[in-house]
């Protein structure tokens, strides 16, 4: 780029950032230009990606009147671009985890999540491969011809390298544990920062919480006679529980405890009479 272009370009990264309620940042490092253009276009209508060099970026956020968005300056990192929306950032990062491709590990790559190497047959003939597969850690032994691996092994945590030893280990097995795609580092809306360990949510455990957080809510209220209309039957059916309950310890009649009255006066009588007749 041209000295003369990079004030237009500056302008225009702030004009985005000043029409959009979300300003995201994104890490590009290994995207491949296929899946960037097909990330682009799902998400045409919902979020524009602007790339730029980094110290361009940072004169744009600095310089657009969205003030508070100046602390993604510091999260800046690797190949980085913006992502400008007026959605739910959270939305957005999930939108962006569930595009993302398996890929084969390379060596210096830094895993994204944890490796495990499960124990079991694999196709490998007996050979070099063992010594390969045993320089990792891995136990294996001979099973019908193949090199079987005896027991798991976790062979490399969230945010370690790659050694070269591993990433042949891993293309041997025809694995392919690296996600691909973009990453959102950050997102900035109406003056919160979020990071991307606040927008990685899983949205199982989420919902799980979500639901005891509802039911334990329900308890409390129903517990200390706060009537809502989600509690109002729940109380209702327990009040008439309660008393129908006490009624029958008190032996008073009513309709709805004569029955039950009848019939325990009536089993008395019958284990009374056995008892006479004994």
């Amino acid at each position: 780029m041209l000295k003369a272009d990079k004030p237009k370009e500056v302008q225009k990264m702030k004009e985005l950032i000043e029409k959009h309620r979300i300003v995201a940042l994104l890490d590009m490092h290994k995207l491949p230009g296929k899946q960037l253009q097909d990330i682009r276009i799902k998400m045409h209508g919902k979020a524009v990606i602007k790339m730029g060099r980094k110290t361009l970026i940072k004169k744009a956020i600095e310089s657009a009147r969205n003030g508070d968005a100046k602390e993604l300056i510091n999260k800046i990192r690797g190949e980085p671009a913006l992502l400008l929306s007026n959605e739910n950032p959270f939305e957005l990062y999930a939108f962006l985890k569930k595009n993302k491709s398996p890929a084969a590990a390379k060596t210096n790559d830094i895993a994204t999540e944890g490796i495990t190497i499960n124990k079991g047959s694999t196709n490998l003939p007996p050979g070099p491969a063992i010594s390969q597969l045993q320089s990792i850690g891995l136990k294996t032994t001979v099973k019908d011809g193949k090199i079987e691996i005896l027991k798991d092994k976790d062979v490399v945590k969230a945010g370690e390298p790659i050694t070269e030893a591993m990433s042949n280990v891993l293309a041997m097995l025809k694995m392919e544990p690296m996600k691909i795609g973009l990453d959102m580092v950050a997102a900035w809306e109406s003056g919160v920062l979020y990071e991307k360990e606040l927008l990685n949510i899983d949205e199982k455990e989420y919902e799980c919480m979500l639901k005891e957080c509802i039911r334990k809510a329900i308890n409390l209220s129903v517990n200390a006679g706060y009537i809502t209309d989600e509690t109002a039957v729940i109380s209702i059916s327990k009040a008439y529980r309660e008393a129908r309950s006490l009624a029958l310890s008190a032996g008073l009649l009513t309709d709805e405890t004569v029955g039950f009255i009848l019939a325990k006066a009536n089993a008395e009588a019958d284990a009374l009479q056995r008892k006479i007749g004994g």
